[in-house]
């Protein structure tokens, strides 16, 4: 089995490291504008470099990791060289905001497409993808495609009128949740911690914080009001949060977030 990659970007790029370690052991192809970062990938990956027509003529799986504002011009360039091989290509879109009747219009609408949502922890396997499939995509070819991501982190499909909502949650999240551990080392910096061990407590904290969430089963509401005993200093922490409107401005960014990658697409 070939799978392509248009694109090897930081996400592209990301995902094709992911595809070359799971079970099925594809060959890869690359192709992006930078020769050179597609050459790069190459020798780390073992993948081979080609270009965007090529990669279709080859390849059974192409992801699609060029930006919204150049997809509808790569679709026009692909979808006669898709039409006219013989055996099937299952495109992988990761544009954001583009619906795949957006890119249907282009590819045809009996050409398979898989849309998915990954976020930057993909790059160290602990990923969040979210993903749904057009109508012409055999179920076979979804669990194939579950396989290629399985090194990528955690996958969920999710019908694609909320994909843009979730990617507000967990594409544009690590942003947040990078903004908040710097806040949390910079109060600990403040309170005298070294930076570097301040950085570490807040990280080893999120990681701990979110794997407890995952597999306990319990709401978050629950996990905090274990952590918060009375009078004491992680109640008066939480107030002091409160009282700055925590919630409100995270719920804020999450709908900024989702209305501004409704407008890219």
């Amino acid at each position: 089995m070939k799978v392509g990659f248009i694109g090897a970007g930081n996400m592209g790029g990301a995902i094709a490291k992911a595809v070359s370690k799971c079970a099925l052991q594809p060959e890869i192809l690359l192709a992006d504008y930078s020769r050179d970062k597609a050459e790069e990938l190459a020798l780390e990956i073992g993948a081979v470099v080609s270009d965007n027509v090529g990669v279709v003529e080859a390849c059974d799986y192409v992801f699609l990791g060029v930006k919204p504002q150049v997809l509808g011009a790569v679709l026009q360039q692909l979808a006669p060289v898709a039409a006219a091989k013989a055996g099937r290509t299952v495109f992988i879109s990761m544009a954001a905001g583009v619906t795949m009747e957006t890119i249907l219009k282009t590819l045809g609408d009996g050409m398979p497409l898989i849309r998915i949502m990954p976020n930057m922890p993909v790059s160290v396997g602990s990923g969040m993808i979210l993903f749904d499939c057009s109508a012409a995509v055999t179920e076979e070819e979804t669990g194939t495609f579950l396989v290629i991501m399985e090194k990528a982190g955690r996958v969920d499909r999710l019908p694609e009128h909320l994909i843009d909502a979730g990617c507000a949650v967990s594409g544009c999240g690590p942003a947040f949740a990078f903004l908040f551990a710097e806040a949390l080392a910079d109060g600990g910096v403040t309170c005298g911690l070294p930076r570097q061990k301040a950085l570490e407590y807040a990280a080893q904290m999120l990681y701990g914080a979110a794997d407890l969430l995952l597999s306990g089963g319990r709401h978050p509401g629950e996990l905090k009001d274990a952590v918060c005993s009375p009078g004491g200093s992680t109640i008066r922490g939480v107030l002091a949060l409160e009282e700055s409107g925590f919630r409100g401005a995270v719920m804020d960014a999450v709908i900024a977030a989702y209305e501004r990658t409704v407008e890219l697409g």
